[in-house]
């Protein structure tokens, strides 16, 4: 089974809980702090494996979860990390957020396109600080650990698109299939009504020292831009291809098409789905030429084909390579004109990998983009006035400040007032309205507000 498409819950491992100890030992009265801090959770890794051709793994396991991290123990042991949960998906697999209740995908996260490329797509919680990390010049003895980070969860898209360096569009019929398997090893099913391939096939063909990644797209109709026929299946895959073969089938096909109609369409549709296809480097097959009487649509759609390349070269200085002016007739059934065909595909291909290889070469790549801008978001916080007197704090890491918090201890209390402070919470809420004794909430806690000037004595008497 072909699956191209599937979203998936990943979940990373939660923070293991820092250690509060003292040494203790003989002759050693005064041992001081020697709690281990918490281990971080696993991660949920997205690896790309040349070895892996589907996202069927994926089609009936829809939740995925690493481990988490160890609690930190006395004598300064840390604990243990929490192991990864890797997930191997297909090359040229993109990996997006996802919204679970609109259905809607989000912000582009990765684009796998090569082998052992990886991404983190949920990373693991922190583990707590053990109490060694809190000893001051005047708080010698500290009595509070932190808790383990809470792990991030949630939906996620993967959608594999094929890496092929040249794509076979045309309409149902046209003789793809039979051409993919004369120019290569694959062998994909072949008969004579139309939607007989209704997954793409990949096949490697050579010519001479050359060599190229074809890609057999299912047939495309009318309207498939908008998804008619699973257009929209099937035209994903040819978004990364760097050359388009066009295949029209000569004869008309059993309905008795006009083939300039034809290449009329899969251009319109091209067009419609993705404007920079129409700028994609293109060829034309014209086959069945062993079908009696097709020498006049050959010639008819040759002249189109020449004007399309002139018209094209005309509206921009670049495009003149763009659209081969040349059409290629071929009889896939009897081999007439393949290696011909070949031969022209290789060396356009060879063409366009190498001067994607310059133009890589001069761009500055920017990694972890994604991750960045997550780290900036958590960073984000903001206060809500709910009713008089009660206000409400959101915001992923003020949050997770007060999970890891220790509710049972006065001394984390207390350092989690100074760290929200630092933070400028307790600016945000004057500026919003907060006086003392307002009631402030944030996730399931609720604080009694104190202005700055009135804890500011605390904080030094503890020295935080």
């Amino acid at each position: 089974m072909f699956i191209d498409r599937v979203c998936i819950h990943v979940e990373a491992g939660a923070g293991g809980a820092g250690c509060m100890s003292f040494r203790r030992e003989a002759h050693v009265p005064k041992g001081g702090p020697d709690g281990g801090d918490g281990g971080a959770g696993g991660d949920v890794v997205l690896e790309a494996d040349r070895g892996v051709s589907s996202l069927i793994d994926y089609r009936f396991k829809h939740h995925f979860k690493a481990t988490r991290g160890t609690h930190g123990k006395g004598a300064k042991r840390d604990g243990a990390r929490g192991q990864d949960c890797v997930l191997k998906v297909p090359l040229g697999t993109v990996v997006r957020e996802y919204d679970e209740e609109s259905r809607t995908s989000g912000e582009l996260i990765a684009d796998l396109t090569h082998d052992g490329e990886r991404v983190v797509v949920a990373r693991g919680g922190h583990g707590g600080r053990g109490n060694t990390h809190f000893v001051t010049s005047t708080r010698r003895a500290p009595a509070f650990a932190e808790l383990g980070e809470p792990a991030w969860g949630g939906w996620i898209e993967l959608e594999m698109k094929l890496l092929a360096d040249a794509a076979l569009v045309g309409m149902p019929s046209a003789g793809k299939s039979s051409l993919i398997a004369r120019i290569s090893a694959a062998r994909p099913k072949i008969a004579d009504y139309p939607f007989t391939t209704l997954v793409p096939n990949l096949g490697v063909a050579r010519s001479g020292d050359l060599s190229f990644v074809a890609a057999d797209v299912p047939g495309l109709i009318e309207g498939a831009h908008t998804g008619k026929g699973l257009g929209h299946e099937f035209l994903r895959h040819i978004e990364r291809t760097a050359l388009i073969v066009h295949v029209v089938d000569l004869s008309g096909g059993y309905e008795g098409r006009d083939p300039l109609d034809d290449y009329e369409v899969i251009n319109r549709e091209l067009q419609l789905y993705a404007e920079d296809l129409m700028l994609r480097p293109r060829m034309v097959a014209a086959n069945k030429t062993d079908v009696p009487g097709t020498e006049e649509q050959l010639q008819r759609l040759s002249e189109r084909v020449r004007q399309d390349s002139l018209a094209m070269a005309a509206g921009n200085e670049f495009a003149p390579s763009l659209i081969d002016p040349k059409v290629y007739p071929i009889s896939a059934l009897t081999g007439v004109g393949v290696d011909s065909l070949k031969a022209a595909i290789a060396s356009k291909v060879h063409e366009l990998r190498e001067s994607a290889r310059a133009q890589a070469q001069d761009e500055m790549f920017y990694e972890h983009i994604w991750e960045h801008r997550r780290e900036q978001q958590e960073r984000r916080f903001a206060v809500h006035k709910l009713s008089e007197g009660i206000f409400r704090v959101q915001g992923t890491q003020v949050e997770r400040m007060v999970i890891q918090t220790d509710w049972e201890n006065e001394e984390a209390i207390a350092f989690l007032q100074h760290r929200l402070k630092r933070l400028g919470v307790e600016q945000e809420l004057e500026r919003c309205g907060a006086l003392d004794g307002d009631e402030i909430r944030i996730v399931g806690r609720s604080f009694e507000f104190e202005s700055a000037k009135g804890v500011h004595d605390i904080y030094r008497e503890l020295d935080l």
